[in-house]
């Protein structure tokens, strides 16, 4: 992208004409006629030039998005639609490979080129730890485990290969990355942050660079940008204070002053801004009583005229529907005041015909006004024509063969033990690392061997699942590949007494944990370790040297008296497909690395406590973690 000279249009705060250069030029003179179709004119040239051919039923075709389930070739030319996207787990089949979605995308993305003005959709996707909807993808570990890595360079690889298994799936748009600073582990969706501090979101807001591009150093801030066809347009979400609702209730009240929001929680927007992220995702939940959806002070005056964001806000999903009870009433008035508020495209996803006619007659009506419909869809035609998606609208299938590549396999493996945090290590020495050689060793616990429990919420499915969902690695795999020959591995889910008569164990490795959760379905007042898998590990504990591994999206409550029983402690977060990168550590081929992003609290009681708090009391405090071969804190 290239900054050639000044634009003196009606943006208000940028001051360039941007221009993309590429290697297509227009095959004839009535192509040369549109200024829109020309992929060497100024974008803003581009954006002024469509805006002025549309219709009003164009225009608010642009600013919808629906579920591919209700989208069909014929109903995206008819709506002119501008937008279709896949809720958490939905997909064209079971099991639906790169190659299934990219065939489904293509044919939708044909009949938003049928349309009059050939306007290509926007396709999106929750991509929030690789493209995690899609089998036989690379899994990344959730947010929560790359804050402990405190690694913006690997966050922004990660986000490389994110968007090139994305593209290969046909999508052009990850609905990411989530930037909430969690001030409290009760809320479902914790992992989904890097962790408790500002400034540590902050630096891990580097995935804008690596799903989208890295913008030059002159680019306008705030100004969206993608370097190119194996890029996708981002999400920085969700705006704002998300994490920070009372007793961690998901889509509650964020109860604070303005100062402390922007301090607090606003703060890693700016980044993302810098990096010229595309889109920006609003927040299910309130501000002081004040719903963010409906917000226009924090969605316009702040984020689009003081923080000058040029891209476009989207809807969270349903998020219309759950402003009014009972659940979808008041249809009409939270279009309105949505809309009116900043919001410039909506995540319908299902009652898309019902929308459109209440849009369009709040429109033609006026109490919408033309200048916000033009607005709003000016911002969505400035994101796709900085996205090249007029230029590249279909799938670029030269990248289906760097879907679960090695390469990315192994970058995963790398985010796994660099996220692995120790938080206890021996007791008169140090326990770790493991022999390979032992003689026989037990592995157990119901994380041992369970992928889906491994890679948490948003895998395969919405909501996560047990079992074998996709490709990958099992703690139980990993050991397997890694010990001696001679040594010999037994494994129990449930171990009982029984398991240790006659047995002359060398050493145990539990892993117990949370089952899949997403949103509300994770929000959790008491924070207990599931499955029993307390008394799994005091059981085994009591009769063999164990090291505990944790598959957790947030700390949960450890007994004193458990924790002393235990040899050594490790939080392993929800790591994803590569197992490998567990016995990388425990074995001693690498150290540790990872400190905790987030405070380990004594008992729920005391929450919520983030580390400055007077009073701050925790069983293993913020940026903890401890050395492989000896009890002395990471530096």
């Amino acid at each position: 992208m290239l900054i050639n000279k000044l634009f003196t249009g009606p943006l208000p705060i940028l001051s360039y004409h941007l221009r993309i250069t590429t290697s297509k030029k227009p095959t004839n003179s009535s192509a040369m006629s549109c200024i829109y179709k020309d992929p060497n004119a100024a974008i803003e040239a581009r954006v002024k030039d469509l805006l002025s051919r549309m219709t009003i039923k164009e225009k608010i075709g642009q600013m919808t998005q629906i579920e591919r389930e209700v989208a069909t070739r014929s109903n995206i030319k008819e709506a002119c639609i501008g937008s279709i996207l896949s809720g958490g787990g939905s997909k064209p089949k079971e099991n639906a490979t790169s190659l299934d979605f990219a065939d489904m995308i293509d044919e939708f993305q044909m009949g938003a080129l049928e349309t009059r003005l050939g306007i290509p959709i926007l396709y999106g996707i929750d991509a929030v730890h690789g493209n995690n909807n899609v089998f036989g993808t690379t899994i990344f570990p959730h947010n929560v485990g790359l804050g402990a890595t405190r690694d913006a360079d690997l966050v922004r690889r990660i986000g490389e290969a994110t968007a090139l298994e994305v593209r290969a799936s046909g999508s052009n748009y990850a609905f990411g990355p989530c930037v909430a600073v969690s001030r409290d582990p009760r809320w479902g969706r914790s992992y989904e942050s890097y962790g408790e501090d500002t400034e540590l979101v902050r630096k891990m807001s580097s995935l804008v660079s690596g799903l989208q591009g890295e913008p030059p150093k002159d680019h306008p801030n705030g100004y969206p940008f993608m370097a190119g066809r194996r890029n996708v347009v981002a999400s920085a979400k969700h705006f704002v204070g998300d994490g920070g609702t009372e007793n961690g209730t998901n889509e509650g009240h964020t109860n604070i002053s303005y100062e402390e929001l922007e301090r607090i929680h606003m703060s890693p927007y700016p980044d993302c801004l810098a990096q010229g992220v595309c889109t920006v995702m609003a927040s299910y939940s309130s501000w002081n009583g004040d719903r963010l959806h409906t917000n226009h002070f924090l969605l316009t005056s702040v984020l689009k005229e003081k923080l000058g964001f040029k891209g476009f806000v989207i809807s969270d999903w349903e998020a219309l529907d759950r402003l009014h009870t009972p659940y979808g009433s008041n249809y009409r008035l939270a279009i309105s005041n949505t809309i009116n508020a900043g919001i410039d495209m909506v995540m319908v996803p299902f009652r898309y015909e019902l929308f459109l006619d209440e849009l369009l007659s709040l429109a033609e009506s006026g109490e919408i006004p033309m200048a916000r419909i033009d607005d709003a869809v000016e911002r969505i035609l400035r994101v796709k024509f900085v996205a090249q998606v007029f230029e590249h609208p279909l799938t670029d299938r030269s990248l289906i063969d760097l879907v679960g590549c090695e390469k990315h396999r192994q970058l995963a493996r790398e985010a796994v033990r660099k996220s692995l945090v120790l938080l206890k290590n021996g007791k008169d020495k140090p326990f770790l690392p493991l022999d390979k050689k032992a003689k026989k060793i037990l592995v157990a616990g119901t994380h041992a061997d369970n992928l889906g429990y491994q890679c948490g919420g948003w895998t395969i499915s919405w909501d996560g699942t047990s079992g074998r969902i996709t490709v990958g690695t099992t703690i139980l795999d990993a050991v397997k590949k890694v010990v001696g020959s001679d040594t010999d591995v037994i494994f129990e889910e449930n171990p009982s007494p029984e398991t240790f008569d006659n047995q002359d164990f060398s050493y145990a490795i539990v892993a117990v944990g949370e089952q899949p959760y997403v949103e509300t379905g994770g929000d959790d007042p008491v924070l207990k370790i599931p499955l029993n898998g307390s008394e799994i590990l005091s059981l085994v504990a009591n009769h063999v040297p164990t090291l505990a591994i944790l598959i957790s999206g947030r700390p949960l409550v450890i007994e004193p008296e458990l924790l002393e029983k235990l040899d050594a402690f490790v939080a392993a977060w929800l790591p994803g497909t590569e197992g490998d990168g567990i016995t990388d550590v425990i074995f001693g081929d690498y150290g540790f690395q990872g400190r905790l992003p987030t405070t380990w609290f004594k008992s729920v009681d005391q929450l919520p406590m983030n580390f400055g708090h007077d009073s701050y009391d925790p069983l293993f405090p913020f940026d903890f973690g401890l050395t492989t071969n000896s009890n002395e804190l990471i530096d």
